[in-house]
């Protein structure tokens, strides 16, 4: 597992999973994001992917944590294994964060949080549900709340009960309802819809592109 220094922004690598605290980003990929090799140039503050990054770590400072985990740079995604392992581990690793900042680069207030394509993405719904607190800031970084806080709202626009929002438990949910929470949402790669599920639902599958449709079903017989 490799985690940024927050103070630094350099990347270190712990065997495993680490015992050290952090905090960990809950985001919308974009265009010109920053990933493992971009972190090592000098120019990587060009692009615009960096800012997001440099704010985790700046509000993890704040929050007294020394490390962050960012899934744009924090992965080599050059290997295969690695990727493979890593979103296989990757419910685990927003669980046992100290907190999650959820960035909502396309909110500018409360009053528009719903209307966020967030809430419309395959990977944040394990990032919404996996962490015990979440805070969610705007597109100019401004708090707007946190996971407990806006239960009854999120509840609202994405289905899921307000006791597992409040306590991340859902092991009594069956495996339909928990479909249901993730019916609507939309992944880039077709694979996706099922490799973003895997925390949700307890399975693990290795990580294989280009079979379509058909590594979905490979998911559903794993129910």
């Amino acid at each position: 597992m490799r985690l940024l220094n927050t103070r630094t922004l350099e990347i270190h690598e712990f065997p495993g999973d680490s015992d050290e605290k952090y905090a960990i980003l809950s985001h919308r990929w974009r265009e010109d994001e920053c990933d493992l090799q971009h972190m090592s140039m000098p120019d990587v503050v060009l692009r615009k992917g960096y800012d997001k990054i440099k704010f985790c770590c700046e509000q993890a400072l704040k929050d007294r944590l020394d490390w962050a985990w960012v899934d744009t740079c924090c992965i080599d995604k050059t290997s295969t294994a690695e990727l493979s392992e890593a979103i296989n581990s990757m419910f685990r690793w927003y669980q046992n964060a100290q907190v999650c900042y959820a960035y909502l680069d396309d909110v500018t207030d409360l009053d528009g949080l719903g209307e966020s394509f967030w809430f419309s993405r395959g990977w944040t719904l394990q990032e919404l549900i996996a962490p015990k607190i979440v805070w969610f800031y705007s597109s100019s970084w401004a708090y707007l709340g946190s996971k407990v806080d806006l239960a009854a709202q999120l509840h609202n626009y994405t289905g899921i009960e307000q006791s597992v929002l409040s306590t991340g438990r859902f092991d009594h949910v069956c495996i339909a309802h928990r479909m249901e929470w993730a019916a609507k949402r939309k992944t880039t790669r077709i694979e996706d819809q099922a490799y973003c599920l895997l925390g949700i639902f307890d399975v693990n599958l290795p990580l294989i592109y280009g079979e379509g449709k058909r590594h979905f079903c490979d998911f559903s017989k794993r129910l």
